[in-house]
C-alpha cells in the first residue's frame, strides 16, 4: 500500500533537492550579513541563525522560519536560503534549530519553538529588530509547529504566519512509515494536533500547499483553513520544490513569504 506521507516515494529526485538545499544555503551564508548559532535557550539544540538585510532600516521586522523533516531530521543550516527572500523584504531572518525526535518528545519541540519566539520578542532591539513586527513561517513539520503557536496565541490576535505543506492532524501518522521511527503516542496526537485544538480565527494566516502533493496535505490544509476562517492557496510544485521556492521571491511560495515579512 502506498504511504501518502512518505515524501521520498512521491518526489522524483528527492536527494537532488537535499543537495540543492545545502548548496543554496551555503551561498546564502556567504552572501548575507549574519550572526550564527545564537542561543535562544539553554539546551544545546536551542540555537538560531540571524540574517540581516543589506540596507537595513531599524527597527526592522523580524521573521522566524521553522524547518520541517517530520520532527526527526534537518537543521537550520539546511535552510539558510530562506533568508534570501526575508532580507529582500527588508526583514531580519531568524532560522531556528530544535531538538529532534525520538531523542525528545513532541512536547519539548513545541516548547522550544515557543521559546524562540519569546527570545526574539525580548531581544529584538539588541540586533536591530522590532518586537512588534514578528512573523513566522514553517514547512511540513515546521508548519505544524507554527500552527501550534497559533493555538497558544503567541503571535497575537492578527498573526502574520505562513504555513506551507503542513501536517495538522497527527493521528494518521501513527499508521505511516514514520511510526517506527519516532513513535507518536495517542497522548501526542490529542495534545499536539492543531485541528483538534481551540484556534481563534486568523484571517491573516496564509496556508499554502503544492498542487503535486499527496491527498492528506491538501485535506489537512483545507480543514485548517476552515478552522482559521482563511483560505488555502494551491501553488505549483511538490513537497520539496515548494520549500526550495521560499528562497525565490519571484516564485509563488517566495512571493507569499515576501509579503508576510514586509
Amino acid at each position: 500500500m502506498t504511504d501518502l506521507f512518505r515524501t521520498r516515494d512521491h518526489v522524483a529526485d528527492f536527494d537532488g533537492y537535499l543537495t540543492r538545499f545545502i548548496e543554496r544555503s551555503a551561498s546564502s551564508r556567504a552572501a548575507l550579513r549574519n550572526k550564527l548559532d545564537v542561543a535562544y535557550g539553554e539546551g544545546p539544540d536551542e540555537r538560531l541563525d540571524l540574517f540581516f538585510p543589506e540596507a537595513m532600516r531599524t527597527p526592522a521586522a523580524v521573521h522566524l522560519f521553522v524547518h520541517g523533516g517530520y520532527w526527526r531530521m534537518f537543521s537550520k543550516s539546511d535552510y539558510s536560503y530562506v533568508a534570501d527572500t526575508v532580507t529582500q523584504a527588508g526583514a531580519i531572518a531568524a532560522i531556528m534549530d530544535y531538538s529532534l525526535m525520538p531523542a525528545v518528545r513532541m512536547e519539548t519541540i513545541v516548547r522550544q519553538v515557543s521559546r524562540a519566539v519569546d527570545w526574539l520578542k525580548t531581544n529584538a532591539a539588541t540586533f536591530g529588530g522590532d518586537a512588534d513586527r514578528l512573523s513566522v513561517s514553517g514547512h511540513s513539520a515546521g508548519a505544524h509547529l507554527c500552527a501550534m503557536l497559533l493555538s497558544q496565541g503567541s503571535l497575537g490576535p492578527s498573526p502574520r504566519a505562513l504555513l506551507l505543506s503542513g501536517v495538522y492532524e497527527l493521528g494518521p501518522l501513527r499508521s505511516s512509515f514514520l511510526q517506527p521511527q519516532i513513535g507518536i503516542t495517542e497522548d501526542e496526537v490529542e495534545r499536539f494536533s492543531p485541528l483538534g485544538l481551540d484556534l481563534a480565527p486568523a484571517e491573516t494566516a496564509r496556508i499554502l500547499v503544492g498542487d503535486k502533493e499527496t491527498g492528506p496535505f491538501h485535506m489537512q490544509a483545507q480543514d485548517l483553513a476552515e478552522k482559521l476562517k482563511t483560505s488555502v492557496e494551491v501553488i505549483p510544485g511538490n513537497h520539496m520544490s515548494v520549500v526550495l521556492d521560499l528562497g525565490d521571491s519571484n516564485a509563488p511560495a517566495g512571493k507569499a513569504l515576501f509579503e508576510i515579512c514586509s
